[in-house]
């Protein structure tokens, strides 16, 4: 059995798509069959929200992609004006992005190791990759040191990452992270579970240590910050990486638009990267066409791509950005719509 420095010694490096250019196989693809035409196709529609100036693109990310080693892709997106709104999982956002922005790493796992001699090692798996538990829980105190420097009130979690996005202007040791990246473009990242991840075993102990003093995360506020910029937005379109609460939260804005009595566009635009399974009625959190039927995607210009998700997106956004037409696009900045809320 190695010891946790040998288990931990190949860090897993985040694919660069700027460094190549995979038109000719996108391209390729589209002449093709099964999942390789779903790709090509996918990857037009991104093309077709990327062209749209009115379309606010809301990339949602469930799953371990972002440790896997396609956190850059999405910081690639959000830099290039491909991304205006991100709803994610709080560990895509916190254990992925935060922990690598304040130094720590993720590294390249194996298979052929116990689960019990890795615990004992204090390491964390997923699959194939490692994380050093005892960094995970440094992630956890400096969530908590930024909890414990904020005016001790409810904030929605777009709002708290807002401000972790500021601690990282001062004491990031990864200048690239996607925390960081949003917050100097203005996209707002919106997490509606967020407790479920790092950010809450920092913010559970900066609420015992202040019962009666403290910061707390307000859901509902999330839900109805992303549903203002669902109404300002002349229309919008999902890229969905996994499924879950991040896909169900970004598609429900629009029944949540018409609950409170303004109607609104379903998304035009919905592309989801899954290796979910339709037979159980969920598919994380149903096909796009299901969600159709809900008021939620127009079915129009939609595609599922049942793959996992490492393999394909890379492609997808090289393609994306090679082509350019990113450079056209306007920077939406929609963290300005909550300081107008506030004036």
């Amino acid at each position: 059995m190695s010891n946790k420095k040998e288990l931990l010694n190949e860090v897993i490096e985040h694919i660069d798509i700027k460094s190549f250019d995979s038109t000719k196989i996108i391209d390729a693809m589209r002449k093709m069959s099964f999942s390789s035409r779903d790709t090509a196709n996918a990857t037009d529609i991104l093309m077709r929200m990327v062209n749209n100036k009115d379309c606010t693109v809301m990339l949602t990310l469930a799953g371990s992609t972002s440790a896997g080693g396609c956190m850059q892709v999405y910081v690639d997106m959000v830099r290039n004006k491909m991304v205006d709104v991100i709803v994610a999982t709080g560990a895509s956002i916190i254990d992925m992005d935060f922990f690598e922005a304040i130094g720590f790493k993720h590294y390249r796992g194996r298979m052929d190791i116990l689960d019990s001699e890795l615990r004992s090692r204090y390491i964390d798996r997923i699959y194939d990759t490692f994380i050093d538990e005892e960094e995970l829980q440094n992630c956890d105190s400096a969530i908590k040191e930024v909890a414990d420097q904020l005016e001790p009130r409810p904030y929605s979690s777009r709002e708290f990452i807002w401000e972790l996005g500021k601690y990282l202007t001062e004491h990031s040791v990864k200048k690239d992270s996607l925390i960081q990246t949003c917050y100097e473009m203005g996209v707002p990242i919106f997490c509606p579970a967020f407790s479920d991840s790092s950010a809450g075993f920092g913010l559970v102990k900066h609420q015992w240590e202040r019962p009666d003093n403290h910061v707390s995360i307000d859901s509902v506020r999330d839900f109805r910050e992303l549903t203002m910029i669902k109404m300002d937005a002349p229309t919008s379109g999902l890229f969905m990486i996994g499924g879950g609460v991040p896909k169900n939260f970004a598609q429900d804005t629009v029944v949540c638009a018409e609950i409170l009595g303004k109607e609104v566009p379903m998304h035009q635009y919905a592309v989801q990267i899954t290796v979910a399974d339709v037979r159980d009625g969920a598919c994380s959190s149903s096909t796009l066409k299901e969600a159709s039927s809900w008021g939620k995607v127009e079915t129009i210009y939609e595609q599922m791509v049942y793959a996992e998700a490492t393999t394909v997106l890379p492609l997808m956004v090289s393609y994306v950005y090679h082509n350019g037409d990113w450079k056209n696009r306007p920077v939406r900045n929609w963290a300005k719509l909550y300081d107008k809320v506030k004036s």
